[in-house]
């Protein structure tokens, strides 16, 4: 399971110009889902997710995390976070997981987000989305649940 989590003041999904989930302070998580992923990984994103201390303190310290600062989450899939670019210049998709197990996951995650976190928002799964947001920061932070990922080359 991968997700790029942006810290920030507000952020919010049109479908269609019609907004579907709007937040203040907190974390905009797109969310994808890998073919190899299982309620496992759902458990350790959503931990991960809510209890990272990415939030600053009074002091400027990043020492909070969205539970301490009682922030919301906004949940957006976004299975182009499997896409490999390496070969040829349209990407691969191959390791993306199917689209109904992966909404399974996807509504899975959200769900325990819910029993961790009071305000979570959601887009539309597979739909076409336009997502707004201020980051915070900024702040941008990968994360991917698989051990085996490897990290990035360097040039």
């Amino acid at each position: 399971m991968r997700a790029v989590l942006q810290r920030v003041s507000e952020a919010n999904v049109l479908i269609q110009n019609e907004s579907v989930g709007s937040i203040g302070r907190g974390l905009l998580v797109f969310l994808g889902v890998g073919k190899h992923d299982t309620a496992r990984d759902v458990e350790w994103m959503v931990d991960k997710i809510v209890n990272l201390r990415i939030f600053e303190t009074p002091e400027g310290k990043m020492d909070e995390s969205l539970l301490d600062i009682g922030g919301a989450l906004l949940v957006v899939s976004q299975f182009t976070l499997y896409g490999d670019c390496r070969k040829g210049r349209r990407p691969s998709f191959s390791d993306a997981m199917d689209v109904g197990a992966a909404k399974s996951l996807f509504e899975l995650f959200v769900q325990r987000a819910k029993e961790k976190v009071a305000n979570v928002q959601t887009g539309l799964f597979q739909a076409m989305m336009r997502v707004g947001l201020t980051n915070d920061g900024p702040v941008t932070i990968l994360l991917d649940s698989s051990p085996n990922t490897a990290p990035p080359h360097s040039l």
